[in-house]
């Protein structure tokens, strides 16, 4: 298998799925901006949506890959065993989740939004959302198994394909609701689980040929099953680290007015680079990850260890300057139309650029803990990712009152930067880094590249500025050739260096 080629696959199919959200988003910025209703729908998709986020983006692969693996190379029908007492379990686990939220609604959200409870309507609606919403947990959480059940084959494409349907689905029912005059918010939260079972549904079509699930109402622990589920939890901290962090700041944020609506669309734009430059390196990358270390191939775990961090750093470092230097632009061209106000576009563009400058940690995160989730090991990366968390919740609690909303994305990314520093050091300590001696040129390349391309697009931004106004029409296009151009100019740049030759990444 090709690291580069993996990727790119992965890559293309989650790019479209987060185009198509951005045109969700959109359109959610046109018809409801950041009114109560809009604070109370991401609230309500927050709380599903961060679990489908643990789960599918990186938290289930890292426990459940390398146990699958080991269980596979010892025998198929082991495999097959492992699997199907994994699934029971998840579907027992996940119902009674499910109804005990449902009963319970009230008090989550008073838990995740506790500054809602100060306006009684806002904080009803959104406990009536997140009764609708909620159900998507389940299809969610069993469609990450199937993706793991793929990416454990090499399969790649299904997996990545699979939230392009949530968005579609949300969008069809924004449009719906408008022309049918129908409630937006209540509309999109129906939307948001019958999207959940269309997506199970899909994987596992392009599942049942590598794994067909036995429905067993007698639910079986065994000795292996048993020590997953004790991986998986750590695992959910661990893996799921930057998403539990942007939780931890919608907590907060809920007692700002219109700042979960801030930080939610801010989120919403850096996530599509650390989707590829993160999720997508560490998805792919593990399996083979995990495979080498079974085999004791060292040459072969250094190779995709160095290439993995290469490959994260070409996509994030030119992301994070771009995000610093363009995010009034960038977030008035997204969404700076109908309902969503100037002030809302600088509020928003102050969060993104401070998520801005995590990025790199962001992705690094991703690769590097999967060094130790091939190894089986999710006991340090919880202990790290606890210390990033409470690192992160330390400094938005100190700072909230004199800073206000920004203090969260300042924190996020600075305690990343930390878990990113904890994270090389103890891999070194340990001898687990195995790095070629090539990665530091190449990193150094792509520094040198990615700030050339920074004074390219300040020059272009400056030349264009008259075209990326709030007010003006086709700010969008004017950007997007801007982008486009930068971006391809960034990438010709890296390929005539050597440091995208198809080649290099091929692992297998």
């Amino acid at each position: 298998m090709n690291l580069l080629s993996s990727t790119y696959i992965f890559s293309f199919y989650t790019l479209l799925s987060r185009i198509l959200g951005y045109l969700r988003d959109i359109l959610i910025a046109i018809f409801l901006g950041a009114s109560i209703f809009a604070d109370a729908f991401f609230v309500a998709f927050r709380i599903p949506n961060t679990f489908r986020r643990l789960f599918a983006e990186g938290t289930f692969n890292a426990a459940f890959i390398p146990s699958y693996t080991n269980e596979k190379i010892n025998g198929k029908n082991k495999g097959k065993k492992f699997a199907d007492e994994i699934f029971n379990l998840l579907v027992l686990i996940l119902f009674l989740i499910i109804i005990l939220v449902e009963i319970f609604a009230p008090y989550l959200v008073y838990l995740i939004a506790p500054g809602f409870f100060e306006n009684s309507e806002k904080f009803n609606i959104a406990v009536e959302l997140t009764r609708i919403t909620f159900p998507f947990l389940l299809f969610v959480s069993l469609s990450s198994f199937f993706s793991a059940i793929l990416n454990s084959n090499n399969k790649f494409a299904a997996a990545a394909a699979a939230p392009i349907i949530l968005n579609i689905i949300l969008i069809v029912s924004l449009l719906i609701s408008y022309f049918a005059d129908l409630n937006f918010a209540k509309q999109l939260s129906y939307s948001v689980t019958l999207s959940g079972i269309i997506q199970l549904l899909f994987l596992i079509y392009f599942t049942k040929k590598f794994y067909r699930p036995s429905f067993v109402f007698k639910v079986k622990v065994s000795g292996k099953v048993n020590l997953f589920f004790k991986k998986l939890l750590p695992s959910i901290l661990s893996s799921g680290v930057t998403q539990i962090n942007i939780l931890v700041g919608t907590i907060i944020a809920s007692f700002q007015t219109s700042a979960v609506s801030y930080l939610y669309y801010a989120d919403r734009i850096y996530q599509i680079n650390l989707a590829i430059a993160g999720i997508a390196v560490g998805t792919v990358s593990l399996p083979i990850l995990s495979k080498a270390f079974k085999q004791k191939n060292i040459s072969k775990i250094s190779n995709i260890q160095s290439r993995s961090i290469e490959l994260s750093l070409l996509l994030s470092i030119p992301a994070s300057l771009g995000l610093i230097l363009a995010s009034e632009q960038i977030v008035s061209a997204l969404f700076g139309y109908g309902s969503f106000t100037l002030k809302n576009v600088e509020m928003t563009a102050l969060a993104l650029k401070f998520f801005g400058y995590g990025v790199p940690a962001f992705a690094l995160i991703k690769i590097l803990s999967n060094f130790f989730f091939a190894r089986n090991n999710t006991i340090t990366p919880f202990y790290i990712s606890t210390f990033i968390v409470l690192l992160n919740i330390t400094l938005s609690l100190s700072f909230f009152n004199k800073l206000g909303f920004i203090i969260i994305p300042i924190a996020t990314s600075v305690s990343t930067w930390f878990g990113v520093i904890i994270y090389t050091y103890l891999l070194s300590k340990n001898n687990f880094l195995l790095l070629k001696d090539y990665l530091l040129n190449s990193v150094v390349k792509i520094v040198l590249i990615a700030i050339f391309m920074s004074f390219l697009l300040i020059f272009a931004l400056d030349q264009y500025a008259n075209y990326l106004e709030y007010s003006y029409k086709y700010k969008s296009v004017y950007l997007l050739l801007i982008v486009g151009f930068v971006a391809s100019v960034y990438l010709i740049s890296c390929y005539l260096t050597g440091l995208l030759k198809k080649k290099n990444f091929k692992t297998i």
